[in-house]
């Protein structure tokens, strides 16, 4: 009887020493969170009391609104080199990018010594109509001289609704003879896809950004290849990544799905478990199994390496080319309402079908294939890669650099090209050779390219 008594009342000890301890845990957590809300909150009135500094003493009287969009913008980008604020007239910009359509000229172009100038126009479009030129200097748009405007500044004065006119004075050839031509706006599409045949028996595909048409853009090009090269015929595709910088997953999604009958095309990982996405691919491989390669550079980058990571896991494609960039995460925009612009943020990192992170790795191809540089461009020819830019999400010990980004102009000199074309019409075989390391790192200064 005794020991009966002793066993409960050890009990009942016990299950108060519990109770006192998970109280104990309690009392300290939430004091914890409220040192930490108080370490928050203390924080907050820095800023406020900084800004308010600026605000009563700068030497200029500054622009309120620049200056908290300013501070949000460097808190963002202090977390990674992909997140950051965007204002409302950068957050539109960014949606007519993702979309591909907008009212505009259809010309693409770059700076140069504070000139626009003609990189190319595009087929069937009113600059290519009216007689605009690769080369022309714009220097004036509706009697405006663009020196002084920034490049996106320039591009937004040559946009605008569609059936309105706008007159660009050009400088063209040798002599620089000033010239106007007037030309009405049209609804511009960017295509993201373009495709041709190489010889009578391969399907060429290149995808220059990852908009909301290119899943669309590419089932297009498959159809047509099989119904202009007769299946005994038909060796297979190239798909050209190169020099691609990513866009939206969801295409990304499209594109392999064109490739693969089944299986897992990437999957994407939080914080938090619970935040953890599997994406696969839907029965039906509308290429029909034909053999596929794959190019890529140094020059391409997030949705371009779930491409090249998701067919290189399932073995449906050749990759050929140089290690690719190594930008391994996703980016959530988040509009904030009130014409107040929206958030880029980094949420997850995305994972190939093997469960490979490339983030700050890159893809490494099945079949090194390097490009004969120019003399002038050599040491220029280069992308450092994501595992260079200050800031970036760790992923080991084992980070690599960027790698060759050159692509000649000319497909007779694109040996990375001509290779992929062997490889479908059995000149020679694909190897899977491990990558060697990339030439030494130097930042490519390419001139941007805006259409409009």
């Amino acid at each position: 009887m005794m020991r009966k008594v002793s066993l409960v009342l050890l009990g009942a000890v016990m299950g108060a020493a519990v109770v006192t301890v998970g109280t104990q845990t309690r009392l300290l957590s939430d004091g914890m969170a409220r040192a930490a809300a108080s370490d928050t909150y203390r924080n907050l009135n820095l800023f406020g009391d900084v800004f308010e500094k600026i605000r009563s003493d700068y030497v200029e009287k500054p622009d309120e609104q620049k200056l908290v969009e300013a501070a949000i913008n460097g808190m963002l980008t202090s977390l990674d080199p992909h997140s950051s604020y965007m204002d409302a007239k950068s957050f539109q910009d960014m949606q007519v990018q993702t979309r591909g359509e907008f009212g505009g000229l259809g010309i693409e172009v770059t700076q140069e010594d504070g000139l626009i100038k003609v990189v190319t126009p595009i087929d069937d479009t009113p600059a290519s109509r009216g007689g605009i030129l690769s080369g022309d200097i714009i220097t004036a748009i509706d009697g405006e001289n663009v020196q002084g405007l920034t490049l996106n500044q320039a591009v937004d004065k040559m946009r605008g609704a569609p059936n309105t006119a706008v007159t660009l004075k050009i400088l063209r050839g040798a002599k620089k003879e000033p010239q106007d031509i007037k030309l009405t706006r049209a609804v511009i599409q960017i295509k993201s896809v373009r495709s041709h045949q190489e010889g009578d028996d391969i399907g060429y595909i290149r995808i220059t950004q990852f908009n909301e048409q290119t899943g669309d853009g590419v089932a297009n090009a498959i159809k047509k290849f099989q119904a202009d090269i007769p299946a005994d015929k038909f060796k297979g595709y190239i798909l050209d990544l190169r020099n691609n910088p990513g866009g939206l997953l969801d295409q990304s999604i499209a594109v392999s799905n064109a490739f693969l009958d089944r299986g897992e095309i990437v999957s994407t990982r939080g914080r938090n478990a619970d935040e953890s996405m599997r994406y696969n691919a839907h029965p039906g491989d509308i290429s029909k199994g034909k053999p596929l390669v794959v190019l890529i550079n140094g020059g391409s980058a997030s949705a371009s390496e779930i491409v090249a990571g998701a067919l290189q896991d399932h073995k449906r494609a050749t990759i050929l080319g140089s290690r690719s960039f190594g930008k391994g995460s996703v980016q959530t925009i988040i509009p904030l309402g009130q014409n107040n612009g929206a958030v880029r943020l980094t949420t997850a990192r995305y994972y190939t079908p093997s469960g490979r992170s490339i983030q700050a790795k890159g893809i490494e191809p099945d079949v090194i294939v390097l490009q004969d540089v120019p003399e002038d461009l050599k040491g220029k020819d280069d992308t450092k890669g994501e595992a260079s830019l200050k800031g970036h999400l760790k992923n080991g010990d084992d980070e690599k650099g960027g790698s060759q980004a050159y692509v000649p102009p000319n497909a007779k000199d694109d040996k990375q090209l001509i290779a992929a074309e062997d490889i479908l019409r059995g000149v020679t075989q694909a190897s899977q050779t491990p990558s060697k390391p990339a030439a030494p790192d130097v930042k490519t200064d390419q001139p941007e390219k805006v259409p409009n």
